[in-house]
């Protein structure tokens, strides 16, 4: 059994009274029914109020019995009752209304309504205790119902009602643990020991003891315990938990791989990038926390109609007994209202969305960034990491020295870069590997931060890196290639100069490539009505302008410095856009924190991922359209919902009201209604 609250503070103390605001663990009950029996319990407790809107509890207390301070502890330390005992007594209190129901016409005519009472005594205490936090809700409505039918001696719609309201309830609180049961499914924890590499040797650690930069060894059969690079060696992995595909992924030198992902076959080292809570998995704990304690403003708008539409049923069963002078018509009435349906199938729907979104490697940090999303009307992209892949290609190679070949430029330049983990050097020797891999042997590399690598072959010091470290460092002229070089440079073209034996042997020019699904993504958000998708970065003109023009983009901002992202996205906020921003640097996060929402690249920074509404777990692209998608349905969903809800159960209201229903048929339309609301609300997910 685990504890039942997350945290337990004392927002307001008198001398016999406390408040208490409390957060649950999201694998505790929400039945507040529960929680006040428990509460009630305590030592010294002489009344208990429930508050499970507001997340706080109200404890009466006898002062020389105990105090707020020792309450707290108390209630913070309460034990949740298991799932299974929950749904035991769930289905016991089900099983027993439908025995009365089916079993008080085989009693003596003296003991059908006292034993009526007493199983309707839960729906008769429950809305008691309810009315001391809210006089109008929709307990007291079933309350008065069950109370009319008794006070009339009518023990059949007493019972009947007794039992469609234990059956709703138990059908209501399935599909809303399913609900639960779908964002708890994505959680993946890593096991609770790690082999890393120390000292040249494998050893053993406690999972929450890895550090960033350590190499972490992984064998098949194995749970990848952290977020990082592979260093070497060849594993199939099962992503299926965090990105929802089906087939397994190769996965070598230079590939990512997430923590609770499957290694089904072979071996791999990993560069520990994130570790602890800053993990995938680690961070979808943290958000399906929030998300199942979080409410949208859609679901807080729902509670409040389903609250304010209260009065009119009372109202209508009013006017149905003055009009008609009819008991029966009232209790009808009801039977029917909106409370249920309004305040579950929202909640349950965005649950079930944003599970449909983790399946597909998105994560949706809460209800509230669901639907900002889906009011989104402009996407605006950074380019790099991006619209981009961030990861660098050779495109051109300047060869300086004829007694040297392209490829002998490209192997010279792997052999040093080659112990390099930096993304220059993984551009050098992918082009490397297409041009044979030779290798050239050399002494240990000497690694000069922000500036290059060099070592020495065949008694000559070679050098790889930016132009200053080459030239001004080096003392290596550019000489006649200055031309050339500059020209690559104005290009938008990241260069890497080498030198050999103090002379320039050449320079490689790399590009970031355009990721395959920028363009699909954009037709896919300009077909879902995005009224405008721009691009910013830091990038030159004339680069930023081909690429706006190959993704057909409407507009673009080039060279802009750090801050003018925020400031553009600040400026389309106060001109009545609703802004998503698609990015993924550290320069992206006052964007990210700025715009409607924002939504961070799966190898962005810490920082940016953090910041965003929406983070991707896998390195695609299109996964921001499917986001949208999602959202856009999930929105139309509940909108649908809220219409059937009102339209079904004022239908039902009016029947009642002319005496067409009776009060057991209503109870078995409302009941119905709302089950299958509740079920087309769960069908997201699918």
């Amino acid at each position: 059994m685990t504890r039942w609250f997350r945290s337990v503070e004392i927002a307001h103390a008198l001398p016999s009274r406390v408040r208490l605001r409390y957060r649950r663990n999201p694998d505790t009950p929400g039945d507040e029914g529960i929680l006040h029996r428990v509460a009630a319990d305590l030592p010294g407790v002489t009344e208990v109020r429930i508050n499970p809107a507001a997340h706080s509890a109200v404890l009466g207390f006898d002062p020389e019995r105990t105090d707020a301070a020792g309450l707290c502890a108390a209630f913070a330390a309460l034990l949740a009752p298991g799932e299974g005992a929950a749904r035991t007594a769930e289905i016991g209190a089900l099983a027993t209304s439908l025995a009365v129901l089916l079993g008080t016409p085989l009693l003596p005519p003296g003991l059908r309504l006292p034993v009526s009472a007493l199983a309707a005594l839960p729906v008769l205490g429950g809305a008691l205790a309810e009315t001391r936090e809210n006089p109008l809700s929709s307990h007291m409505l079933e309350a008065l119902a069950v109370s009319i039918s008794l006070a009339r001696r009518d023990t059949f719609a007493a019972n009947t009602t007794t039992f469609m309201l234990a059956l709703g309830e138990h059908m209501e609180n399935r599909i809303a643990r399913r609900s639960d049961d779908l964002l708890k499914h994505l959680l993946r924890p890593a096991g609770d020991a790690v082999w890393v590499l120390r000292d040249g040797a494998e050893i053993q650690i406690a999972a929450d003891e890895v550090e960033v930069g350590e190499t972490v060894i992984v064998g098949a059969g194995a749970v990848v315990p952290v977020d990082g690079t592979v260093l070497t060696g060849a594993a199939r992995i099962n992503e299926a938990t965090m990105t929802g595909e089906s087939t397994s992924a190769e996965k070598a030198r230079g590939d990512t791989v997430l923590s609770g992902t499957l290694v089904e076959d072979g071996r791999i080292a990993i560069y520990a990038e994130q570790v602890g809570a800053n993990t995938a998995t680690a961070r979808i704990a943290d958000y399906v926390e929030q998300a199942l304690e979080a409410k949208s403003e859609t679901q807080l708008a729902a509670t409040r109609l389903a609250d304010r539409l209260v009065p009119s049923v009372l109202g209508l069963a009013a006017a149905s007994f003055v009009v008609s002078g009819d008991w029966r018509r009232a209790a009808s009435v009801l039977q029917g209202d909106y409370s249920c349906a309004l305040k579950l199938a929202t909640p349950v729907a965005f649950k079930a969305a944003m599970y449909a979104a983790g399946q597909a490697g998105i994560l949706v940090k809460g209800a509230n960034a669901l639907e900002r999303l889906a009011e989104a009307d402009t996407f605006v992209f950074d380019k790099t990491g991006t619209l981009t892949t961030g990861t660098l290609e050779v495109t051109e190679v300047v060869v300086c020295d004829e007694d040297y070949s392209e490829d002998d430029l490209i192997c010279l330049a792997a052999s040093v870069e080659e112990h390099y983990f930096h993304p220059l050097a993984a551009a050098v020797v992918a082009a490397a590997q297409e041009a044979g891999n030779r290798h050239f042997e050399h002494q240990e590399v000497e690694f000069i931060v922000a500036h290059g690598v060099a070592s020495t072959i065949a008694g000559r010091r070679v050098v790889v890196g930016s132009r200053h470290f080459v030239e001004d460092d080096e003392g290596i002229s550019i000489g006649a290639w200055r031309a050339t070089a500059d020209a690559l440079f104005a290009e938008g073209k990241t260069l890497l100069y080498v030198g050999y034996d103090e002379r320039l042997l050449g320079i490689l020019a790399m590009r970031d490539q355009v990721r395959a699904s920028a363009a699909r993504t954009v037709a896919r958000l300009r077909a879902a009505g995005a009224k405008r998708i721009l691009m910013l970065t830091g990038d030159h003109r004339a680069r930023a302008a081909e690429l706006a023009r190959e993704l057909g983009l409407d507009d673009f901002r080039a060279e802009l410095l750090p801050d003018d992202k925020a400031r553009i996205v600040e400026e389309l906020a106060a001109s009545g856009t609703r802004v998503a921003f698609v990015g993924d640097g550290i320069n992206d996060a006052p964007a990210l924190a700025g715009a409607h929402v924002g939504i961070a690249m799966q190898k962005g920074a810490d920082i940016a991922r953090l910041t965003a509404d929406i983070a991707l777990l896998e390195d695609d692209l299109e996964r921001v359209a499917d986001a949208h998608a999602t959202a856009v349905k999930a929105m139309r969903r509940i909108t649908a919902n809220h219409r059937l809800t009102v339209g079904l159960n004022t239908a039902i209201l009016a029947a009642a009201g002319l005496g067409v229903l009776s009060p057991v048929a209503t109870a078995l339309l409302h009941n119905g209604t709302t089950i299958g609301i509740l079920l087309n609300a769960l069908r997201l997910r699918l």
